[in-house]
């Protein structure tokens, strides 16, 4: 087969995944060396839905001996199929770089033959990448569950950031999908790795450049919208993730149907799905929020027409805010507030009380924060009198906001 046939194959099969970002790593170019994760690292380049495209993203393989439903790899798809060599990876992520087409190389794959033969593979690369053409730029590498401890430490030596893609949030619904996977089996590498990295970090040395491990962390990805599953559980299994193994990020990326099956949807997952669960996550991850504070066995899913800190926010409404004495952790509950506004007043009114115009002053907006705050006393939001009325101002101040943007 032809390399560019090839290259069209096994790019058009990696689509799919999603967990691709910049590094974060602290690898720097050195002498007679290639590229640099370090400083900026990766040049980004975004498609229309807003998935990053400024790596290199192919699979080694679209070969797989698992017969995952939600997958176009599946063993049982009838598609075409290709494989790379391990030169043909090198060669490509090198000439691409020198053409400034990459900053870097994201690889997964199919699982050919087994998981610690698939790892090898992937290694060989990552290895002759490294250490024979003296390429420092950015490099993500998918880890193949099943696959010995040994071969997923080798790994971590010679890649910024590893992904172990869990796919689906709950043992139910893998056995149900994706039967021949288990949460365990993922989750094992997802511990191995976050322990290697916490005793590195305990670690009193400095590490050579080439005893670097995931200088960028792990990061995984579910799927949303596949099967019988809830927003509740997408966020809880990722609080989960959070909480056991430091992962860096964790992905989502909406069902897209690929093949039939009655346990499957028939049509794609809307992105603002997609949207609001990326939302519930910077809330947790950024904001103080906890999964369970977001959503309950009562109320599973979020409401796709507002966004969830503002669903919370009408749905726990008791009293305004008082801006100059409410707590850090309080302040960045109220919609409209982020990190940095919250703690520009928090750093403003040690000197003076703020008043509702020092907001301005500060380029802080209360367009979303004003029926929820405070200011010396004072409210100057929309009067109301249940949470349900509070609910409906709202919605129809962002109706009449999209309906001005669409004009």
């Amino acid at each position: 087969m032809e390399l560019s046939e090839k290259i069209r194959i096994l790019s058009d099969a990696a689509k799919y995944d999603v967990s691709c970002s910049s590094s974060g790593s602290n690898r720097k170019n050195k002498k007679n060396g290639m590229g640099n994760a370090s400083i900026s690292g990766i040049c980004h380049s975004w498609s229309e839905d807003g998935r990053c495209i400024s790596l290199l993203k192919v699979l080694f393989t679209n070969h797989c001996i698992y017969n995952c439903n939600y997958c176009i790899n599946a063993k049982s798809v009838d598609s075409k199929r290709a494989s790379f060599t391990v030169d043909e990876v090198v060669d490509l992520t090198i000439n691409f770089y020198k053409r400034n087409y990459i900053e870097g190389l994201f690889l997964s794959s199919g699982i050919f033959k087994s998981c610690d033969y698939t790892m090898e593979k992937l290694i060989e690369v990552a290895k002759k990448l490294r250490t024979e053409k003296n390429f420092n730029g950015y490099i993500h590498m998918k880890a193949i569950p099943g696959a010995s401890e040994d071969l997923i430490k080798e790994l971590g030596r010679y890649v910024d950031r590893m992904s172990i893609n869990i796919e689906l949030p709950t043992e139910e619904s893998l056995a149900l999908l994706a039967p021949e996977k288990s949460i365990d089996e993922i989750t094992k590498p997802m511990d191995l790795v976050s322990k290697t990295l916490f005793m590195n970090s305990l670690e009193k040395k400095s590490y050579s450049r080439k005893n670097l491990f995931l200088p960028a962390g792990q990061t995984t990805q579910m799927i949303v919208g596949a099967g019988n599953i809830h927003d509740i559980d997408v966020i809880t299994r990722s609080q989960m993730l959070y909480d056991d193994y430091s992962l860096k990020r964790v992905y989502y990326s909406s069902y897209v149907p690929v093949r039939e099956n009655s346990n499957l949807p028939n049509i794609s997952t809307p992105l603002i799905r997609e949207h609001r669960i990326y939302q519930a996550d910077f809330l947790m991850r950024f904001y103080g929020f906890n999964s369970r504070d977001l959503l309950s066995h009562e109320k599973k899913d979020f409401d796709l027409n507002l966004d969830p800190k503002m669903d919370w926010a009408i749905d726990n409404f008791t009293n305004p805010v008082e801006i100059n004495k409410a707590s850090l952790d309080e302040l960045l509950k109220v919609p409209g507030f982020g990190p940095k506004a919250a703690r520009k007043i928090v750093k403003a009114r040690r000197a003076f009380p703020l008043k509702f115009e020092d907001l301005k002053k500060l380029r802080i907006s209360t367009k979303r924060a004003v029926n929820f705050i405070t200011v010396s006393g004072k409210y100057y939001g929309r009067k109301f009198d249940t949470r349900d009325t509070l609910r409906s101002i709202i919605l129809d101040r962002e109706s009449s906001e999209q309906l001005s943007f669409l004009e």
